[in-house]
């Protein structure tokens, strides 16, 4: 997502030339942030309003980078649309619009503005506040877990297509069936959002007896979550191909990502790069349809 050169918006008492721009709403926010909306709102220092943000990102005249944060969701929303369709689409929210100006960026950003200085943190003179950063994903951990289960949700099929129904165990009792015995891929490594995920990536037998015990826990948070609601954004439910939802759910050092009428995959933040696949068995699809039901959905 990229704006055009001559998208600006007031900004620290400079023109913005704007870069790119994201929502920040319990639907959808950069999950990078945070295991939910409020946790990445309080990165960012927000409060988790019920509405949500756009966050736009860019570089003043000095190339100094900057984070618009504005409460006209749809006027963002519209433009990323826009450049997601290859067109583009002059993105200047109105000064009243504007809640915040930070500077620096939450998260990582490849393009800069022609004309410009090379992107850097505006100096102590200017900035009220220290400059925001995006979270470290050089190594495992939460922020590189919650990408790496955002590429399996965009790339579903590559990571589907790895998968035998065969190879799971056949349905027996208690959670070992839902659980697929632990069947396991490599996760992706650092840079996942590259679209390069799942690239001659083969599932591999887990040598594990008696079901995961890591995914055993995963099951039973997000069973917990049915009958007591977590913090907003923890459950998401999002389009599927068919009558299917996508469904992402995450918690204390675990990301859940599945299909309501399929299977499920499962990373945790103590096994550093696994993906963990999670057959249907008898339990799991009504886990998933429970969980869909009390899922925030984009509007």
């Amino acid at each position: 997502m990229a704006g055009t050169d001559e998208d600006t918006v007031a900004a620290a008492d400079d023109a913005l030339y704007v870069l790119t721009a994201v929502l920040l709403t319990p639907a959808k926010f950069p999950s990078v942030l945070g295991d939910d909306y409020p946790e990445a709102c309080a990165a960012l220092g927000l409060a988790p309003m019920a509405d949500g943000y756009g966050l736009v990102l860019g570089q003043d005249g000095d190339g100094s980078r900057w984070t618009v944060v504005v409460d006209d969701v749809s006027l963002v929303a519209v433009a990323i649309a826009s450049w997601d369709c290859g067109m583009e689409h002059d993105l200047s929210p109105d000064e009243r619009t504007v809640v915040a100006a930070l500077p620096g960026w939450p998260l990582a950003v490849a393009v800069a503005a022609p004309g410009v200085p090379a992107p850097h943190d505006p100096g102590p003179e200017v900035a009220d506040s220290a400059p925001l950063t995006p979270p470290d994903t050089s190594r495992w951990g939460p922020a590189q877990r919650r990408l790496g289960a955002d590429e399996i949700a965009l790339q579903w099929a590559i990571w589907r297509e790895q998968l035998d129904d065969a190879e799971f165990p056949s349905p027996g009792g208690g959670d070992t069936p839902a659980s697929g015995n632990g069947e396991s891929a490599d996760a992706p490594e650092e840079g996942a959002s590259s679209g390069d995920t799942g690239s001659g990536q083969v599932p591999r037998q887990d040598r594990t007896q008696g079901g995961h015990s890591g995914i055993r826990r995963v099951l039973a948070e997000a069973r917990a979550y049915v009958d007591a609601p977590p913090p907003l954004g923890r459950v998401r439910s999002s389009f599927a191909p068919g009558d299917a939802r996508t469904l992402r759910a995450d918690g204390p050092g675990w990301s859940l990502v599945a299909r309501t009428d399929d299977i499920a995959f499962v990373l945790l933040d103590d096994e550093p790069g696994e993906v963990l696949p999670v057959g249907r068995g008898p339990e799991l699809p009504g886990l998933l349809e429970a969980l869909d039901k009390m899922a925030v959905r984009p509007l």
